[in-house]
């Protein structure tokens, strides 16, 4: 499997017209201050994204200093990611929305997309939450940390097409939304929960356990270069007050492959949206 995958991600490159010589360069912004699930995720991506550096010819930088949302020091990279937040200044959000008009490219995770009223983190970036995710401000979640099944929606879709059709995920958090993205013409809903994963969830609260409904977890805009994978929130000991990390996000092959042929195809059309 994994012989058949390297030469997938070698084929990949060729016929993508990519580099296999010259690393690209990935930025990641996190903010990691406080829900220690969010935090165990961003120290957990941070090691795994630099371990898969020279497997994928990639170069890794992360940071937390939103001040370096800007054009100049923007310019120097390939694709950015946000790992658990998103930018809070008018600036610094004006400067995402020009980057992603010019054709850059974006990887958001889990907490990334969370927006509610009268919460830390407002739904007060419309362009952000009703444009670009489209999916509006967060409803409600599932509890605890569960894995999931997963179904793939678009089996011709560059990055799935090298999944199986259903595979088991690694434990998340699982987000519901504002939005019906199937109503949306421009969002192309690539994974979602398959109803074999209900009931998900196991409370204590009634309403954090899912027994019905449809539920997409990942998906891009085709107006963007830009996917959006809801996972990224790991189980952590909090009842037992040890606040021991209980999973890995990127515990699962499947998974992990999936957000790899996601960057790949974020280079691809980063490449492509810049030699226009």
């Amino acid at each position: 499997m994994m012989v058949r995958y390297r030469l997938f991600i070698f084929l990949f490159f060729i016929n993508a017209g990519l580099s296999i010589a010259t690393p690209y360069r990935v930025l990641a912004f996190y903010t990691a201050e406080h829900d220690k699930a969010h935090i165990s995720f961003v120290r957990e991506a941070n090691k795994w994204f630099s371990e898969k550096e020279s497997e994928f010819n990639f170069k890794y930088e992360s940071t937390d200093d939103w001040q370096k949302l800007n054009e100049a020091y923007l310019s120097r990279y390939d694709i950015i990611i946000f790992l658990d937040t998103r930018p809070e200044t008018p600036e610094q959000r004006q400067e995402f929305e020009n980057y992603m008009k010019r054709g850059g490219a974006w990887m958001g995770f889990h907490f990334a997309a969370f927006a509610l009223d009268s919460s830390a983190y407002p739904n007060d970036w419309h362009w952000y939450q009703d444009t670009f995710l489209a999916c509006g401000q967060y409803v409600s979640n599932t509890w605890r940390p569960t894995a999931a099944v997963l179904k793939v929606e678009d089996k011709d879709h560059p990055i799935t097409n090298q999944l199986p059709e259903r595979f088991l995920s690694s434990p998340n958090e699982w987000y519901r939304w504002e939005h019906d993205l199937r109503d949306n013409s421009n969002i192309e809903i690539l994974l979602s929960i398959d109803p074999s994963s209900f009931p998900l969830g196991t409370g204590p609260k009634v309403h954090e356990i899912w027994h019905n409904g449809y539920y997409p977890v990942v998906w891009t805009n085709k107006n963007y270069n830009m996917i959006y994978f809801n996972m990224g929130h790991n189980d952590i000991d909090y009842e037992g007050g040890t606040n021991r990390e209980l999973s890995s996000t990127f515990s699962t092959g499947t998974q992990n492959h999936l957000i790899i042929n996601a960057m790949l195809w974020l280079l691809q059309k980063s490449k492509s949206s810049h030699t226009r």
